[in-house]
């Protein structure tokens, strides 16, 4: 098997590292107490073409493939999971829908300003009685001829009070239950859309999570997405590709609560030598070290198979749900390794434990993720080849 990156997946890789460690670093405590939106280090991620990166140039995106968006959301996540997840959204669940599934009108409307940042796009899937049900979409899209007209609410949204465009499911038709929901596309200065207030929440603090509500909104008809009743399918098929995003994310966490953790037991000491050298904190690292490498493993895998246009759904499912259990014990057992040092803020490492917990619960929980993976494997369908002919010519 071939596990060597490219020079152009190295040099994103390194872009990514750079930019997060000198440009996100600084300000990221600040901007996490002050839930303040990170207005500034966006428009340099998206100078920097992380907003569209696999986006084809013909759309003003990066044209690359999903590993090195993958990379990127790694090297930024290990430092500022709230930047990571904005990214993550416009590159993964908007970007990458539209492209897929969109007309090339609505290309060339929307998805030329979303791949460089022009315009940030949000995601509005989940409700106050949708969350892990997705089948159960109160807000509705009423047939009125030439347009739809959009009423209900959306929770949850990333992105929610900064994007210009919102991909909205709204169920059409009641009596087709989820194949009657469509996806439509909608501005976010038409009459009728309202912010709510931005949500204090845990972790991913400087992100901006709002409920939105849509009153009388007249969508036009030439802004739904696919066929009458897509609309399901279309949210199910793009959070397949999303997953992997947020697994990178929780990758990029535990990597970052590690790498300081590493760092931090070589600097302080104990009983006359580096906590480093003391058999408990040894082990603590080699165990970070060993899982945090397991779930780069499963998270490269299912950005590869996406890639190479196989089924990545149930990869997807297994790298989100396991990166985001290693995330959230790792960042646990780096607060450990700092000892109370690691409990104040100053040393980064309690942020990323509150980051870290998300990446269990958005864009599928992790108990969803096992209901995806129990399905494949009570199916028959888990252990199928996955390396191609370069690969196997590699071993």
């Amino acid at each position: 098997m071939y596990f060597e990156l490219t020079e152009e997946q190295q040099a994103v890789q390194q872009a990514a590292r750079d930019f997060a460690q000198n440009v996100l670093k600084p300000g990221v405590i600040d901007r996490d107490r002050e839930m303040r939106y990170p207005k500034e280090e966006v428009r340099q991620m998206a100078e920097m073409g992380f907003m569209g990166m696999m986006v084809s140039p013909e759309y003003n995106g990066g044209g690359m493939d999903t590993l090195s968006y993958v990379l990127a959301m790694e090297e930024i996540s290990k430092v500022d999971a709230s930047c990571s997840v904005i990214m993550s959204v416009n590159n993964s669940l908007v970007c990458w829908g539209l492209e897929q599934f969109g007309t090339e009108a609505q290309k060339r409307k929307y998805l030329t300003k979303l791949a460089t940042g022009e315009w940030i796009g949000a995601f509005c899937l989940s409700e106050p009685e949708a969350g892990s049900d997705a089948t159960s979409q109160r807000t509705t899209a009423v047939d009125m001829g030439d347009h739809y007209l959009l009423n209900g609410t959306k929770n949850w949204i990333t992105n929610g009070g900064t994007s210009r465009v919102h991909l909205v499911m709204a169920q059409t038709d009641a009596d087709k239950g989820h194949h009657g929901i469509n996806c439509l596309i909608v501005e976010t200065d038409w009459d009728g859309v309202v912010v709510g207030a931005k949500e204090d929440k845990l972790g991913i603090r400087a992100s901006d999570t709002h409920t939105i509500m849509y009153n009388d909104v007249k969508v036009p008809k030439e802004n739904r997405i696919g066929e009458d009743g897509f609309g399901f399918k279309f949210a199910m098929t793009v959070l397949n590709g999303g997953r992997i995003g947020i697994a990178a994310q929780a990758l990029g966490i535990a990597g970052g609560a590690y790498e300081l953790a590493l760092a931090y037991s070589k600097e302080r000491s104990a009983f006359g030598k580096p906590i480093s050298q003391h058999q408990a904190i040894a082990f603590k690292l080699a165990d970070m070290a060993t899982e945090i490498e397991a779930a780069k493993l499963l998270v490269y895998r299912a950005a590869w198979m996406k890639d190479q246009h196989m089924d990545f759904a149930t990869a997807s499912a297994m790298a989100k749900l396991y990166a985001s259990e290693v995330a959230m014990k790792h960042t646990v057992e780096a607060i450990q390794v700092h000892g109370g040092y690691g409990y104040v803020k100053e040393y980064h490492v309690e942020r990323l434990m509150r980051d870290a917990k998300i990446t269990q619960i958005y864009e599928g929980t992790s108990e969803v993720q096992r209901i995806v993976i129990s399905r494949a494997v009570l199916q028959g369908q888990l252990y199928q080849p996955v390396f191609g002919e370069r690969e196997a010519m590699a071993v």
